[in-house]
């Protein structure tokens, strides 16, 4: 069995002006990208084998990324269910040229579901919590699963509703 802990993973990269918008900031798309990437990692380690990106719950912005801020992304499985998991993720930038202080740009939530060869969902194990931190994360997890899961009923019933009231 697979431990929140044993999934977590950081990837950084220095941010250049290859990533710059027109603002002379970091494009969000480019950290969105790398949120992605990173959470994919997890994802898939959990799964152990392929997972694909489902939806990305939540993302904030916290702070601008600028040129020449190393960007180190975290992320760590936080509930898993039985083909699908969740992955949090953070973000945070310290200088490329100085020893700075950390800084909290991002944070994310992403949901995978594990696939097998022909594409197909496949079944995973069992995320294993230990401490309060990951057990906290887990609840947190669930609390968003049940309101992605109310708010895609409530979207599919209005729909529902409206295609009945013309008829």
């Amino acid at each position: 069995m697979t431990t929140s802990t044993d999934t977590r993973i950081t990837l950084s990269r220095i941010m250049t002006n290859a990533e710059a918008n027109l603002l002379g900031t970091v494009h969000g798309g480019n950290i969105m990208k790398m949120v992605d990437d990173t959470a994919g990692v997890a994802a898939n380690r959990f799964a152990q084998g392929p997972a694909v990106t489902a939806a990305m719950d939540e993302m904030a912005f916290h702070n601008p990324v600028r040129v020449g801020d190393v960007l180190h992304v975290s992320a760590q499985v936080n509930w898993a269910g039985r083909t699908s998991m969740e992955v949090g993720v953070r973000a945070e930038v310290d200088r490329w040229d100085a020893v700075t202080e950390r800084v909290h740009v991002a944070s994310a939530y992403l949901v995978f579901v594990a696939v097998d060869d022909e594409g197909g969902v496949r079944e995973i194990g069992e995320l294993v919590t230990s401490g309060e931190e990951e057990v906290r994360r887990f609840r947190e997890a669930q609390i968003r699963r049940e309101s992605r899961l109310a708010r895609r009923e409530a979207i599919r019933s209005s729909r529902e509703d409206a295609t009945g009231a013309g008829a």
